[in-house]
């Protein structure tokens, strides 16, 4: 066992794969203790809120003020409220209004702004221009509005008996604040989803649910795989071909697509993650029960075999005893693809709305779903779904190089 696992955990393929796999599970069992927050909790009054960190802004009124005179201040400050796309839209505007393209200089805010101001007009008549391109240009004019103010911001409440607002104090351009000082500040590395759900805390949350789905249909399929493997393969004859007969009946039909059926036959208020997990393992036992035979035709009449017969042990012992030994390796490496292989049916179950309900905790394939739904894709917003799909592929990648690892120590032909 010692010089096995030597040889094991010297293979470079399943160390690799071993450590990204340690990794994901680390920060699956220690994030949620660190930062116990629900995941399906609603924290934005908003869809798809950029990763970030976010800052309470009535506390950072309150918060002690720092005076920064930063050269480039004013520049950021105009770039974040007029973009080079906007600056070629109002020429665009100011073209079609009728000012010659040569007096305008988008590169001179200022010369921009003036020309802006004079002659924009939301209700002029631009040949060309749709109600979308009315609308943004009038959400454009509002947000310029004060754009080259040198003057503090005033902070004004309501006098209670009067109802006019009366100054209680100022913020100058060059105030600045210490994030550290603020009461309230919120990290969202990975921003929030359409429902405005920290995507962070949902993904942790996600992959340890789908990481359960996957060793619970892992060791099902795997477990049925075995049984029928090890009996149609020893005790042949009416057996084997019973076994060989049903196994060829769920080989014809595709796994997925009888997945498909039995998961919408449920129904969706009965199919949470341990029921979905149990549908995948049930539907997945074909090709380990194959292999497994296969294995064991191979062993059945080996000498050490034949000699367990002779001495009248039962086709139990002689199965647990002299047979499955052998072929242990072969069922771990079987029982490591059938889990990323349950991670992976899952995932497009989820993806089809025939996952776990949406309900009650998140999954990876969940996650997939929503992002479809609420075209994260098209309108750019990726931090939805690109870290799924890499937590995704690193599980199943780490998996897969524990297989090929493992599968160069046991197989001879495949030693270095």
């Amino acid at each position: 066992m010692k010089h096995t696992l030597h040889q094991i955990f010297h293979s470079g393929k399943f160390v690799l794969g071993f450590c990204i796999f340690i990794v994901i599970l680390l920060i699956v069992m220690v994030y949620p203790v660190l930062f116990p927050y629900p995941p399906l909790a609603i924290i934005g009054q908003g869809t798809f809120f950029a990763p970030g960190i976010y800052v309470n802004a009535y506390d950072s009124v309150h918060a002690p003020k720092y005076t920064l005179n930063l050269e480039d201040a004013a520049a950021k400050r105009i770039a974040s409220r007029l973009s080079e796309d906007d600056r070629v839209a109002m020429q665009e505007w100011l073209v079609g209004y009728g000012i010659p393209q040569g007096e305008i200089d988008i590169n001179d805010t200022a010369q921009l702004l003036g020309l802006w101001n004079t002659h924009y007009d939301p209700k002029a008549q631009i040949p060309g221009l749709t109600n979308a391109k009315r609308n943004y240009y009038i959400r454009l004019d509002t947000a310029l509005e004060g754009l080259l103010a040198t003057e503090d911001a005033v902070i004004a409440v309501k006098n209670p008996e009067t109802g006019a607002l009366e100054a209680q104090g100022t913020i100058a351009q060059s105030d600045y604040v210490n994030v550290g000082q603020v009461a309230n500040v919120r990290f969202l590395p990975l921003g929030t989803d359409n429902f405005g759900r920290d995507i962070l805390t949902q993904l942790v949350a996600a992959t340890r649910v789908s990481l359960q789905i996957g060793f619970v249909a892992g060791i099902i399929a795997t477990l049925i795989g075995l049984t029928l493997g090890l009996l149609a393969g020893y005790i042949g004859g009416l057996v084997d071909d019973v076994i060989m007969f049903i196994t060829n009946l769920f080989t014809v039909i595709p796994s997925f697509v009888l997945l498909i059926l039995i998961s919408f036959s449920i129904g969706q208020e009965r199919r949470g993650a341990v029921t979905v997990a149990i549908v995948i393992g049930f539907t997945s036992w074909v090709w380990t029960t194959r292999a497994v035979r296969a294995q064991v035709v191979s062993l059945r009449n080996r000498d050490h075999v034949n000699l367990s017969k002779l001495s009248g042990h039962s086709i139990v012992h002689i199965i647990l005893n002299d047979i499955l030994p052998y072929i242990a390796s072969y069922v771990v490496m079987a029982l490591i693809l059938q889990i990323s292989s349950g991670i992976l049916s899952e995932a497009g179950l989820s993806i089809l709305g025939l996952g776990p309900r949406t309900t009650e905790v998140p999954t990876l394939g969940l996650m997939m779903n929503w992002a479809m739904i609420y075209q994260a894709y098209v309108l750019g917003k990726w931090w939805a779904y690109l870290p799924v799909l890499i937590t995704i592929a690193l599980i199943t990648f780490s998996m897969n190089l524990m297989n090929t690892g493992l599968d160069q120590v046991f197989n001879p032909a495949l030693r270095d």
